[in-house]
């Protein structure tokens, strides 16, 4: 019972005080996705140099799920190299909730991560 807790305040923080949230004014790519079953979207952004992603924000609106797990990736992303992260899957996603959830929830904290691995390959290809 007390991780549950745990991971409802880290949820509950990343949703009422969202990290790298807002648009930026220069970005190398933007992304959004859409999850029609329920109305979340999320729109990515991000800003590439020397293959890592050294500013990210993103944007959109939805259930706590999807825009808490927006703030977690996107703090976790800072840095990381491009093709790393687009080798991220869904257990990346558990690990920064830190549970797991069924597929229809799972949608919830997926839709951040289609939406930033959609505009980091946007990206590559127009910089092949």
């Amino acid at each position: 019972m007390k991780d549950i807790k745990l991971y409802q305040a880290k949820l509950r923080d990343h949703y009422q005080n969202p990290r790298y949230k807002g648009i930026l004014e220069q970005a190398d790519f933007t992304s959004d996705r859409f999850n029609p079953s329920c109305g979340d979207k999320i729109i990515f952004q991000g800003v590439i140099k020397d293959n890592k992603i050294i500013n990210v924000a993103f944007d959109g609106k939805g259930c706590m799920l999807s825009l808490a797990s927006a703030s977690l990736l996107a703090e976790f992303v800072i840095g990381k190299k491009v093709n790393d992260i687009l080798a991220f899957d869904k257990n990346i996603m558990f690990k920064l909730v830190n549970f797991t959830l069924g597929p229809t929830r799972a949608q919830c904290i997926l839709l951040p991560l289609q939406a930033l691995q959609s505009g980091l390959q946007n990206y590559l290809n127009s910089h092949a």
